[in-house]
């Protein structure tokens, strides 16, 4: 094997298996850090082994077999000058005997999602940290990306995402995380907070927030196989189902929602014969899912039965805005959300017109929470528009295009104000 191929292999390995590895290594020395630390040793072991032995039968269990063993030596060193170092080292020792991982690879199971992935997802998402430094760590230990990679998806200096993953870490260290699932208590907390942070993750894939593509497909691709994770893991929580559902269904329009150019295609505009069938299926199955464990539906599985909603209509005019409506008013009551009271605003301005929509697009103006929202200027500047109001939809879409931080956005908004002649404003 040549050391190129070597370092792909390694390259799949570590972005397939990284949470199942880093996350067995957390378990046994309770650090993240270090966990991860091990796990680099033992990639860099492995770039220099296995161009001459050839790969492993199994990559992952011998990365964590290795990676195991340098935890060992290192407390076997510390031992020397703390006996409750070699207490662990031994216990590790111990553990690794039962599980037969020194000489049996054959245990390890590459497709089996135990609970150290569920913890390290849970760690990564702790409370202590900021959501910055949630997604950059998630990125990290649960996704396996490199720090350059990372960079690239936050679209952030790689600097920045070193200092966010470090600054993550000595958090975690200084708070004394658990390596631990939270208690079922303490769920409705915690499992928000990773729930919200996998979904960031797939809206900054899915309307990217700054740089010159409108999507980032490997983003909310990665996004996915997170939720996908939570779902397999806790099949008892609706919301983890329904969050896949929610996904799924808006991942299935990506290949119709930009041009040939990169542009964006409204849904009201695109192709429907692009849309991804099998992807549509998989979210009607999530959210049956979360639906058949009968504890009511959450945001995710509101928004999901929303996206539902326009994947059952084969053309714009099938679209069944009423029941749209009614979701979003459910939606409404349990967030409270402004974004949210907007998207109910567009749904009311297909449903019964702009004239309805428009006194609450006004309302939302007069509270004040959107005004730095570049979507809520280019909402209230379409409801405009087709009111005839010209001159106050251009000066929407000129500031909603002043806002924006997506290059192609910015583009599109900044079209739409100049194709908004004023010429039958209302006085």
């Amino acid at each position: 094997m040549l050391e190129v191929d070597a370092q792909r292999l390694l390259d799949e390995v570590w972005r397939a298996e990284a949470p199942r590895i880093v996350g067995a290594l957390a378990r046994r020395t309770g650090d993240v850090d270090l966990a991860e630390d091990l796990a680099q040793e033992a990639l860099a072991q492995a770039l220099e082994t296995w161009p001459h032995t050839g790969s492993p039968r199994s990559p992952g269990a011998w990365l964590t077999t290795v990676a195991s063993r340098r935890a060992i030596d290192e407390w076997r060193r510390r031992s020397r000058r703390e006996a409750h170092d070699a207490e662990l080292a031994r216990d590790l020792r111990e553990a690794e005997a039962r599980s037969g991982a020194e000489g049996a690879a054959d245990s390890y199971d590459p497709d089996r999602i135990d609970d150290d992935v569920l913890r390290l997802i849970f760690v990564a998402c702790h409370p202590v940290l900021s959501r910055e430094s949630q997604i950059a760590l998630t990125l990290r230990v649960v996704a396996g990306l490199t720090t350059v990679e990372i960079g690239r998806a936050l679209l952030v200096p790689v600097a920045t995402a070193q200092q966010r993953i470090v600054r993550a870490k000595k958090t975690l260290r200084a708070a004394r995380v658990p390596f631990e699932v939270p208690t079922r208590d303490e769920y409705p907390a915690r499992l928000a907070a990773v729930l919200g942070v996998v979904y960031l993750l797939f809206n900054e894939g899915y309307v990217a927030t700054s740089g010159d593509a409108l999507l980032r497909v490997d983003v909310a691709d990665e996004a996915r196989r997170l939720g996908r994770i939570l779902q397999h893991r806790l099949p008892r929580e609706p919301e983890a189902h329904a969050l896949v559902a929610l996904m799924e269904l808006q991942a299935s329009r990506f290949a119709a929602r930009v041009d040939a150019a990169g542009d964006s295609i409204l849904l009201s505009d695109q192709d429907r014969t692009l849309w991804d069938a099998q992807a549509i299926a998989r979210g009607r199955d999530a959210l049956t899912t979360a639906d058949a464990l009968a504890r009511g539906r959450g945001p995710y599985a509101l928004q999901a039965a929303i996206a539902e909603v326009h994947a059952a209509a084969r053309t714009p005019d099938y679209t069944d805005w009423d029941a749209i409506v009614v979701l979003y008013d459910a939606l409404v009551a349990l967030t409270g959300s402004p974004v949210v009271e907007l998207n109910r605003a567009v749904a009311v301005s297909m449903a019964t017109g702009p004239a309805t929509a428009l006194p609450l697009v006004d309302a939302l103006e007069a509270a004040g929470d959107l005004e730095r929202y570049a979507p809520f200027h280019a909402v209230r500047g379409d409801l405009l528009s087709r009111l005839d109001r010209s001159a106050e939809a251009r000066a929407a879409f000129v500031t909603a295009a002043g806002l924006s931080t997506n290059e192609r956005e910015r583009a599109v908004l900044a079209d739409r104000a100049d194709d908004t002649t004023p010429r039958k404003d209302a006085p």
